[in-house]
């Protein structure tokens, strides 16, 4: 299961840090409970699961210590609580959960609870919204039944505490996005990061669910073009079933300097083919450690103006890269009603960009 860097491609001009993904960030965590499960179609069963939940965390008590947070939407055919919060006060206050669109209320009560468990004073000294995004896997996955419990927040909260400073981070169709489809192939969770010339690290997590096979870019060759098709089956996902983006930094940037970063998270996702199809939703999120204040204080001095070119350029290749993970990393997977999401040919998609560059 290679990733970009193992088929030789090198995506921009940034470094990527030791893992070549959002756990440069220090302190942060990626995790994921992927619910899979075979039963009969409702109303006699669940049906057919193919989801979960992903969680990234930035690490710390965010409630005591929230950091700077800032948010954009290119297209907002699609959910994220939280989102008019963080625009309005420029502050994250909980991890970011991600999951299915028919699973955001599931998953925002669990995670209500399960920081409640953790943090006395949520709910006495003020009350949380936490942050949960969602794209839509009903290609694979019944979403006529809550298929998500309590518990499976929690293991993949769980997940994420376990795994800062972790050596490397589970991709593909795990968690959120054990159900979801990109590009015309099996896409899910991707990340990746960059290093700075300042020394200071952008991680991504993307969760991928949109586009059309024809349009897949891999470092400017129209490689879905060029690979052959995958084999027919029962339906085709729509094209229009979003991506989010979650952008992760322990540079000094505050608010208004989160929502730039935010964003440039499209240029990211056009690189790879997004078009932001009418009924998409692409939504981007931007978090920042390195101005974190204790709650009601306010933070340092941070970086503005050209500063942030370098955060910029870095947040694109890292987007880029993030998607292409997603697909290279992820596993065919067979769900609901016979549909079947096929995954990137990696070999295939090897050879065709060691050949002519056709239509580049």
């Amino acid at each position: 299961m290679p990733r970009v860097t193992d088929l030789g491609i090198t995506i921009g001009l940034l470094p990527s840090g030791p893992t070549g993904s959002v756990l440069d960030v220090p302190g942060a965590g990626l995790g994921h409970a992927t619910v899979w499960r075979d039963e009969p179609p409702p109303p006699t069963g669940r049906g057919i699961a193919r989801t979960g939940v992903t969680v990234l965390d930035p690490g710390g008590d965010l409630f005591t210590a929230p950091v700077p947070a800032g948010a954009a939407v290119l297209n907002g055919a699609g959910e994220c609580t939280g989102l008019l919060a963080i625009r309005e006060l420029g502050l994250a206050e909980t991890p970011v959960f991600l999951t299915s669109t028919m699973q955001v209320g599931r998953v925002y009560d669990a995670a209500c609870e399960l920081l409640i468990e953790e943090q006395p004073a949520i709910g006495t000294d003020d009350v949380i919204i936490p942050v949960v995004a969602e794209c839509d896997d009903s290609f694979l996955s019944e979403p006529r039944r809550m298929q998500v419990r309590r518990g499976d927040v929690r293991a993949a909260l769980t997940a994420a505490r376990a795994s800062a400073g972790g050596a490397a981070a589970a991709e593909g169709a795990v968690g959120a996005g054990t159900g979801m489809t990109c590009l015309g192939y099996k896409g899910g969770v991707g990340t990746a990061s960059r290093v700075l010339p300042d020394g200071h690290t952008v991680g991504v997590v993307t969760l991928t669910n949109f586009g059309d096979r024809e349009r897949l870019t891999v470092a400017g060759a129209p490689a879905g073009r060029l690979l052959p098709a995958p084999p027919p089956g029962t339906g085709r996902p729509r094209a229009a079933g979003s991506c989010i983006v979650i952008a992760l930094t322990d540079g000094p940037l505050d608010a208004a300097g989160c929502g730039r970063l935010a964003r440039r998270a499209g240029l990211g996702l056009a690189r790879t083919g997004s078009t932001a199809h009418h009924g998409s939703g692409e939504i981007f999120l931007a978090l920042a450690t390195g101005l974190r204040a204790p709650r009601g204080r306010a933070p340092g001095t941070p970086v503005t103006g050209r500063a942030l070119d370098d955060y910029f350029a870095a947040l694109v290749e890292a987007t880029e890269e993030a998607v292409l993970n997603s697909l290279l990393q992820a596993e065919t997977v067979s769900g609901r009603d016979g549909h079947t999401s096929y995954r990137l040919p990696a070999d295939e998609l090897r050879r065709v960009l060691a050949g002519p560059a056709v239509g580049r």
